[in-house]
This record gives C-alpha cells, structure tokens and sequence, in this order.
C-alpha cells in the first residue's frame, strides 16, 4: 500500500493574536457550562451589567457590538428574567470565578460528622478513661460527640448515676469540646451533645485572662 506523501500546510506565525469578542470560536461546551455566550443568546434584547459598560437594555446587536469592542464576551447570567441580564466579561474567567465559588461553597456546607460513644450506667474506670481517649481524638478532628447512657432493663432506676457520668464526661472534655445540652433522657437513653471548639479558642481566653491580670495590677495602689 503505498502512502500518500506528507505536505505540510502553511505555518501560523508565532505572533498571532487569538481572535477574541464576538468571532472568537469557542471550544465545545461540556456539560458544567450552562451558561450562553455571544451569537447563542437567542433574545432579541438584553439587560446589560458589568465593569466598563453603561448598564441598562439593549438590542442583542447593539450588546454583542459592545463586548466586542472590549475584545471580552457576552455571557447571559440570567436567562429567566425580563429581559434576559447578560455581563460583558472574559469568559475563561467567569468560569474560574463560578468554580472557585462553586469550591467556597463546597467547603462551608461540608457535612458534620457525629460520633456516638456509649456508656452503661455502672461504667468501670478502665472503660471510662478509653472512651473518654477516644472522644478526645473526635473532638480535635473536628467531629461531634453524642455520648449517651443506655439503661438496659431495670438499671433504669440508676438515672442520677448516669447523669452524674455524663456531666462527667463532658467536664473532661472541657478543654477540647462545648456541652451543647444538658443531659436528656429520650427512652432509654440519656444523651449530651458535645461540638468541638475552635482552634484557638483556648489561647484567646488565656489571653483575656492575662490582660484583666495586668489591668489588676496596673490598679493596685502602691505602697507607701
């Protein structure tokens, strides 16, 4: 089989400029891009916003002209109001700025993990201090502990004594975490709910304290 002989076409000069605005060709669209730009937008009219625009309504032509001018993109933010609100903006960055809110958001809505340590009412010594370990290792990962009593049968009538644990518990835990309620009985079970505290949290009342300490001394009177 014989092959064709390879000719290469015409070089592209290494200054050329890509073409931007409303010419620009834009790759294929995948699936996270929702948003229309330039010759997509099908409304006859729009409602204009961004930096270095004169806001307000304009015929679609009239608004592709103007981003082209600015060598930047007509993307349709709002597709659903009357008349559709485009911006006039860089495209490539308007998605850098979708993600990278996109990401924010992500972070702060991350999902609480709770961790659910349990006790009977006659707990051991051994026990406790292990558990009481291991709550300490949630907390500063930042997990919640829901720590409870589970009274089995007639070991309902130790009550206090579970009670009395709890308070415990979350007394121990007092450096790492914050008791968010005190304890409930719910059944069978008693319950307290632990989060943990936020780092630094500890530094700043040590620091708070230290201050009112030297205002103390400032305010003693000297001797005569």
């Amino acid at each position: 089989m014989n092959k064709k002989p390879y000719r290469p076409g015409p070089k592209r000069p290494s200054n050329a400029t890509r073409p931007r605005g409303r010419n620009r060709k834009m790759g294929p669209k995948n699936d996270q891009d929702t948003n229309a730009i330039n010759d997509e937008i099908r409304a006859s009219e729009v409602r204009l916003v961004g930096d270095n625009v004169e806001q307000g309504i304009y015929p679609i032509d009239k608004a592709l002209k103007i981003a082209e001018e600015q060598e930047l993109d007509l993307i349709l933010i709002a597709p659903q109001a009357e008349p559709p609100v485009c911006r006039v903006m860089d495209y490539q960055k308007f998605k850098f700025q979708q993600r990278k809110h996109a990401k924010e958001q992500k972070a702060k809505s991350t999902k609480l993990v709770v961790k659910e340590i349990r006790f009977g009412p006659q707990t051991d010594e051994h026990d406790y201090n292990f558990k009481l370990k291991h709550a300490i290792g949630f907390l500063k990962e930042g997990a919640k502990v829901k720590s409870y009593v589970f009274f089995k049968g007639r070991s309902i009538l130790f009550k206090e004594q579970g009670e009395v644990l709890l308070l415990r518990f979350a007394n121990d835990l007092e450096e790492y975490g914050k008791l968010d309620q005190m304890p409930v009985l719910e059944g069978k079970r008693m319950t307290i709910m632990i989060s943990p505290k936020k780092p630094g949290g500890k530094k700043k009342e040590e620091n708070k304290d230290a201050s009112t300490d030297a205002v103390q001394q400032d305010n003693t009177p000297a001797e005569e």
